[in-house]
């Protein structure tokens, strides 16, 4: 693989078309949301491609979310199983990457194990929705679930994320 300014740029505009990723992310919230007992705001398109710009604005973090989106994008192991693992590393890595710092990150990575058992390619997904064409290759599902996981956990809408902590020393 090779990467450049301009492999950086196809990269975000494959993610930031991606909006089927929307409704992944509504859904994980609105899952998460009713397990936690609290109303989490929805996410709209126009939210989505704003923070897929914002994190592509980031050099240092653009070049390396391309990389894993593109690895992501054409990793396909025969049988699969055999590259189970190698997914949900590089998936787990990309939703920890784009929620940010602790402890986002720690909970993008979680978020990401949720949305991927739940997230299901070609056709019925849990929750959200999808639209994976059949020839896809397998690490597709796994991107998904991870541009969801680390969107959904960076863009707001949690209210503990709204405010200072109350842990905050002066």
């Amino acid at each position: 693989m090779r990467l450049s300014p301009a492999t950086v740029a196809a990269e975000r505009d494959w993610v930031r078309d991606r909006t089927a990723v929307v409704r992944l992310i509504n859904g994980v919230r609105s899952d998460l949301g009713a397990a936690f007992g609290v109303e989490v705001a929805p996410v709209s398109e126009a939210d989505y491609r704003a923070e897929v710009d914002a994190v592509f604005a980031d050099g240092d973090l653009a070049v390396n979310v391309a990389a894993l989106v593109a690895l992501l994008r054409d990793l396909d192991v025969e049988d699969d199983y055999p590259g189970f693992v190698v997914d949900e590393l590089l998936g787990r890595e990309l939703a920890g990457m784009i929620a940010g710092s602790q402890p986002l990150r720690l909970l993008g990575e979680a978020t990401f194990h949720y949305a991927d058992v739940t997230h299901h390619p070609e056709g019925e997904t849990a929750p959200g929705g999808g639209e994976h064409e059949p020839s896809e290759p397998a690490g597709v599902d796994d991107l998904e679930a991870a541009l969801a996981a680390g969107f959904q956990t960076r863009l707001p809408g949690w209210d503990w994320t709204e405010g200072d902590s109350p842990f905050a020393v002066e």
